[in-house]
């Protein structure tokens, strides 16, 4: 990672990501989770006040210091025991069917290789396990498409490599997993570009 994506990105998207209209999403996004949770692109720990009591470890793989940094506090307040297990989604250390459900937010737009992240996800979780998503991609109108495939190549570029055109739920049905809840929306109060989300639940095996 260069400067600009290990010291300045991750507190950038503390704030965005963070903002006020984000927090009811994410709780929805954690909703039935239950047992021991790999979350990907933990970041600084935004969706921490949102596990449930169900959740009895968390696997937090995250890439950046910084970002593990920012959530020291919320690491450190949480009942829910949360280690950094890992750095990289595409290649996750864990053993095949170790745990109970995934979680991702805000994080499947900016994985390189985004087939081999959701192979990991299905490798690790146990079947009959859960893939919890809350995730920004493809826009549901060409008029904001259009503006997405504009703008991808700087938000690529300032934001981490995210992606805007990325079809989150097209992606997870290529990689076998099943969605059983999908709710597609504009996020409000974001230019739409950025904020057509698919928030849901998809399964293993």
């Amino acid at each position: 990672m260069g400067f600009y994506e290990d010291r300045i990105l991750p507190y950038l998207i503390n704030i965005t990501c963070g903002m006020k209209d984000t927090l009811p999403l994410r709780s929805r996004t954690c909703a039935g989770l239950s047992g021991e949770v790999v979350e990907l692109g933990f970041g600084s720990g935004l969706n921490v006040p949102f596990y449930p009591e169900a959740v009895t470890r968390v696997a937090a793989i995250e890439p950046s210091n910084t970002g593990w940094k920012i959530a020291t506090d919320r690491v450190e307040a949480s009942p829910v025991p949360i280690e950094r297990a890992g750095l990289d989604g595409q290649r996750l250390p864990f053993d095949d069917d170790t745990f109970d459900a995934a979680l991702s937010t805000y994080t499947l737009c900016t994985i390189p290789d985004l087939a081999a992240a959701l192979a990991e996800v299905k490798r690790v979780v146990k079947d009959g396990g859960t893939l919890h998503f809350l995730e920004h991609g493809n826009a549901p109108d060409e008029s904001v498409r259009k503006w997405q495939r504009r703008l991808e190549p700087i938000q690529k570029r300032v934001a981490g490599g995210c992606h805007l055109t990325r079809d989150i739920p097209a992606a997870l049905r290529d990689a076998d997993l099943t969605i059983t809840t999908l709710d597609t929306f504009y996020e409000e109060h974001t230019p739409k570009p950025m904020a057509a989300m698919s928030l849901g639940v998809a399964q293993v095996g």
